[in-house]
């Protein structure tokens, strides 16, 4: 009975872990040359891929803001499904500030 309760407390443990642990936000990266990279990555499979790059995007127009200048996007990479084992919804978007037009 107390060794069942061991292995059920483990093993809820275990899953905690793997739930809460995940989640990733780099925050604004500078590159060089005015360009910066953005990533968030959803610490579940359960997570849209739309949130991510809004919050992504919403990061990049904050940075370049700052300047008065525009977000021009240079790259995306997303990761692709299936979202299980350590893949979950990630985004990474490239992006230069540039004077609007």
């Amino acid at each position: 009975m107390i060794k069942d309760l061991k292995i059920k407390s483990v093993f809820i443990a275990i899953g905690m872990v793997l739930i809460s642990g995940c989640a990733a936000n780099s925050g604004i990266v500078p590159m060089g040359s005015n360009t910066y990279m953005v990533s968030r990555q959803a610490a579940t499979g359960f997570t849209g891929m739309g949130t991510l790059k809004a919050e992504a995007m919403r990061e990049a127009y904050t940075q370049c803001s700052k300047t008065d200048k525009a977000v021009k996007v240079i790259e995306t990479i997303d990761a692709k499904p299936p979202y299980i084992f350590g893949n979950f919804p990630k985004t990474e978007i490239r992006f230069k500030c540039v004077a609007e037009e």
